[in-house]
């Protein structure tokens, strides 16, 4: 069976340490903030950029181009091993667009070789997921079209559970109207949200409280995993650890499941859901 490797976006949220030891290559968003500009992954800590967002300060994403996706594979080709590449949902960044058109070109270039693009329709935890799953059959030996047709066929099967703790950041990204943020703030209305099945987050209910809201997400991911085995659940926060870990008792709990991965969102996905973002990821029947 011929070499391949599984490369990602930076929005997979996964840490750079586990990426590494996996030998997983990263092709990086980028962000900009307080006259700045960064690689996701890389510069500001959760920490700084999360202060700078409560302060008050914005941050804008930019996707990647096909000339930096072009780059960032190009040695990989050259070293003769075929690329999955596993896309940041299309619905969200025209990234997957420009990783496909990328797969294109280098093909010309490189006709020996062969790429495999595909839309996760998922993002942060959720493209993490997959990805874990992607590298586990990649060890149990299976081609790299077999993995690409396993992740086409379980991709909308990644059921992505979110609160939000400000509205605030979902009336800039158009979400929600002016009003109802400065309502749901003043009442401590926490929306829930859910990644659909064309790959867009889309606002499905509300809990009055933040407890409240973090058992909610608990509870539909323990619905949703009925009848399906889940070796780990993954959970992702917005410089909130302690209510991550909260959840991840919950997890650990109600769901039987004692491998559970938490890690602070990532920059870009962090800019439009803002701090105190939570959210669990699990495989399940239905989004």
């Amino acid at each position: 069976m011929k070499d391949y490797i599984i490369t990602v976006n930076s929005t997979v949220d996964l840490p750079k340490e586990w990426l590494t030891e996996r030998k997983v290559p990263i092709v990086p968003l980028k962000y900009t903030i307080d006259g700045e500009t960064y690689e996701d992954m890389d510069g500001l800590s959760a920490k700084e950029f999360f202060g700078k967002l409560r302060d008050g300060k914005m941050a804008a994403t930019s996707q990647v181009n096909p000339g930096e996706a072009k780059e960032a594979l190009k040695p990989f080709l050259e070293e003769g091993k075929d690329i999955l590449h596993l896309a940041f949902s299309s619905a969200l960044s025209g990234t997957c667009n420009s990783m496909r058109i990328a797969a294109e070109e280098l093909m010309e270039e490189y006709p020996q070789q062969k790429m495999i693009v595909v839309d996760t329709l998922c993002a942060c935890l959720g493209e993490g997921l997959l990805l874990y799953y992607a590298l586990k059959r990649k060890s149990e030996g299976f081609s790299m079209e077999e993995t690409a047709k396993w992740v086409e066929e379980n991709k909308l099967h990644v059921c992505h559970n979110v609160t939000i703790d400000d509205l605030e950041h979902l009336h800039r990204g158009g979400r929600i109207s002016k009003t109802v943020a400065v309502l749901g703030g003043m009442v401590k209305i926490k929306p829930m949200i859910h990644m659909d099945d064309k790959g867009a987050l889309q606002v499905i209910g509300k809990e009055r409280g933040r407890r409240k809201s973090l058992n909610k997400i608990v509870d539909t991911a323990v619905k949703q995993s009925k009848g399906w085995e889940n070796d780990i659940i993954m959970i992702t926060h917005g410089d909130c650890e302690e209510d991550a870990r909260y959840v991840e008792e919950l997890v650990r709990e109600k769901m039987g499941i004692d491998q559970i991965l938490v890690n602070n969102i990532g920059t870009v996905i962090g800019s439009h859901t803002g701090p105190g973002v939570v959210a669990v990821f699990c495989m399940g029947d239905k989004r």
